[in-house]
């Protein structure tokens, strides 16, 4: 598990990781996934976020990643780009093997994806992915993608409802930028949501005239540190925004610094007063 307690009991900070998509596709498949995992741990975050869609050669790439990630003591998640259920509802059993396949090669515990094309004629389809989820031993993170179909409230809530109403429990990949491209409030969201999210996807976002795009949180137009208050202290947050600069390290550094500081104070506020504090103010 990722989220920590200090010795005094209070929540520690977020761990800090980095979803390799943040410095650029085209930089990621130049140098690779690897590349990027190294860069990533020594900017000094706690883990990183391999990619499906930007990897070259899965066979070389996931094993060397784990090694990486196991040598350094830090975590890592698989995200896999495909949708888990097609258009016409059916359970993408390929999609969901090959994900379920290359999460344990990477050593991973945890497998992030989207519903995709969810609706009512899947629901007898969750008995058999709870199945491979426990045959494989795996946490499966249900992101909130940029579509409608699978990245609404309505949508999200209906999935999770319907997923429990059978008894099966399932956590959220909560990203806090994606709400914006299907015209939905961040906050109504984390609010209604809390409850079942586990991982934290943190995005700025800006308008431009024709579309959404995704920006450092300190450029951002959105309300990005009071959305991280509404969910669940010291869960881990990753940074999936745009990492660009000549000097990628010192970008990494300064972003991954950013999130520390502002998770710290999320968890110090979630504590409350200490009890010299509390004699204080008595």
């Amino acid at each position: 598990m990722l989220t920590q307690t200090d010795p005094g009991g209070a929540p520690a900070p977020a761990p800090v990781l980095i979803a390799l998509s943040s410095f650029g596709a085209a930089e990621v498949r130049r140098h690779g996934q690897l590349w990027f995992t190294q860069l990533g741990l020594q900017a000094g975050a706690d883990g990183v976020e391999v990619r499906s869609e930007l990897l070259l050669d899965a066979s070389q790439e996931l094993p060397a990643i784990a090694q990486t990630v196991r040598s350094a003591g830090k975590s890592v998640i698989y995200s896999c780009a495909d949708g888990l259920w097609e258009a016409d509802g059916r359970l993408a059993l390929g999609v969901l093997e090959r994900a379920l396949s290359a999460t344990h090669t990477l050593g991973a515990t945890r497998l992030k994806m989207a519903i995709g094309g969810f609706n009512p004629a899947s629901r007898s389809t969750l008995a058999t992915l709870q199945q491979r989820l426990q045959s494989a031993r795996l946490e499966l993170l249900i992101e909130n993608d940029q579509s409608p179909a699978a990245g609404t409230l309505a949508a999200m809530q209906n999935f999770f409802h319907t997923a429990r109403a059978q008894g099966f429990l399932l956590g959220m990949t909560f990203d806090i930028g994606n709400w914006h491209w299907v015209g939905e409030c961040p906050f109504q969201a984390a609010t209604a949501l809390a409850a079942q999210v586990r991982y934290v996807h943190c995005k700025g976002v800006q308008r431009q005239p024709q579309r959404w795009v995704a920006v450092p949180l300190a450029e951002s137009s959105a309300p990005w540190r009071a959305v991280l208050r509404c969910l669940p202290a010291a869960l881990p947050w990753a940074i999936e925004y745009p990492l660009l600069g000549d000097d990628l390290l010192t970008v990494a550094r300064q972003e991954i610094a950013l999130l520390r500081q502002v998770a710290a104070s999320l968890a110090l506020a979630s504590a409350g007063p200490t009890p010299d504090q509390q004699e204080a103010a008595a």
